[in-house]
């Protein structure tokens, strides 16, 4: 065990759980003796139903170092991050430090770790959804000029790091000037394969609601951008309260607890009270992972302003209509299984109307054969 491979996985928000899950089942698996981690959960997102859930389900240990840090401003946060991931790096334990995403958890651990000159291995690396603007962007950007080993989950990613001067020549040593560009596949896939038949027996979501599979409307909305703009916010949600009356479709609505708090302070009092006195519109606590799978997997469509829940959709075969202007997903656009609408009502009702007709174009595997975590770790043993 000397001579094993010490990651640092730090981990801050529900997705990233998920995301970990898939190599963290690798390492105890498949790669016993060959690599250890050790888990830092920032406290970035934390609740019992928010987190903890989620390590109970997919069955991973919860978190080796929890660093508490909460919710404040984007400079406090990733500061105390900062300053709490450096002081575990310092220990001496730890060889590598493994970053999942695009949250202030995945900048701060590449701050930390390029600060003190700790390898980083970002999965996901290479999205892009080109607009700066969104802190999720920034993020992403600065962890891949801070890696030394880049898991690209699509070819579209490779490119764009081809395009930001990364090159892929795999074999002179990576290193954090030259590093290693690798299409490793996405672990979330991983994950969809595992977990679908879990999914399927253990959820009981779909009964307790009284929904028939293929006949409802999955929605979740969380972006900063959605709910703290009274104009967006309003707009979105009477879109899916229209939606619902016009193709007689319960919707599903798991709720963040800050998207309810912003629903409660910004919509208008008609719309609120539309909303709470609709059959058929479900507005509910959040969900773990096998019950939104299996909300994904029985929905007939899809409407999102999550990264995450685009892809899962993806996976499953439904059509999404996405609640952003942009995308870091462009090959569901290009293939027509996704269509951007921002929070225009009319394109909004347009999209939903013209899926709910016609369903999902049949769309190439994208995101790899559901082994990228076996990949990850074999690219990092041999490296």
């Amino acid at each position: 065990m000397a001579n094993a491979l010490r990651l640092l996985t730090v981990i801050g928000a529900r997705p990233q759980i998920i995301k970990a899950a898939a190599i963290s089942h690798a390492v105890r698996t498949q790669f016993q003796g060959q690599i250890t981690e050790t888990l830092l959960h920032t406290g970035q997102h934390y609740d019992a139903n928010m987190s903890q859930v989620f390590f109970d389900e997919l069955g991973i240990p919860g978190a080796d170092i929890s660093l508490g840090v909460g919710s404040g401003a984007h400079g406090v946060q990733t500061a105390r991050m900062i300053e709490g991931i450096e002081a575990e790096l310092k220990s001496g334990r730890h060889d590598l430090v493994l970053l999942y995403g695009d949250t202030n958890s995945t900048l701060a651990g590449a701050v930390a770790a390029a600060k003190l000159h700790v390898p980083v291995a970002h999965v996901e690396a290479g999205l892009r959804s080109f607009n700066k603007a969104m802190p999720e962007e920034v993020n992403r950007v600065v962890c891949d000029h801070c890696s030394t080993w880049l898991f690209c989950p699509t070819e579209t990613a490779v490119r764009n790091l081809q395009r930001e001067g990364f090159t892929l020549d795999g074999h002179a040593p990576a290193t954090a000037d030259r590093p290693h560009v690798v299409a490793s596949g996405d672990v979330m896939y991983d994950n969809s394969l595992r977990f679908a038949g879990h999914a399927a027996e253990r959820s009981s979501l779909l009964a307790d609601l009284m929904l028939d599979r293929g006949k409802f409307i999955l929605a979740t909305v969380h972006r900063d951008h959605n709910t703290d703009h009274p104009d967006r916010i309003n707009a979105i949600f009477s879109s899916l309260l229209d939606i619902h009356r016009a193709h007689a479709l319960p919707v599903v609505l798991p709720l963040h607890p800050r998207t309810r708090k912003m629903m409660a302070t910004l919509l208008e009092p008609r719309l609120q009270r539309a909303i709470g006195s609709t059959t058929g519109f479900h507005m509910i606590p959040p969900v773990g992972f096998l019950d939104m799978i299996a909300l994904e997997r029985g929905a007939q469509l899809v409407i999102t302003d999550s990264g995450g829940v685009q892809k899962e959709a993806y996976f499953f075969g439904k059509p999404v209509v996405v609640l952003r202007p942009e995308t870091e997903w462009l090959e569901l656009v290009q293939q027509g299984q996704a269509v951007l609408v921002d929070a225009d009502p009319d394109r909004i009702a347009s999209a939903a109307a013209t899926f709910l007709r016609s369903g999902m174009p049949s769309c190439p595997p994208i995101f790899g054969d559901g082994r990228a975590a076996e990949a990850i770790c074999r690219h990092l043993l041999s490296a």
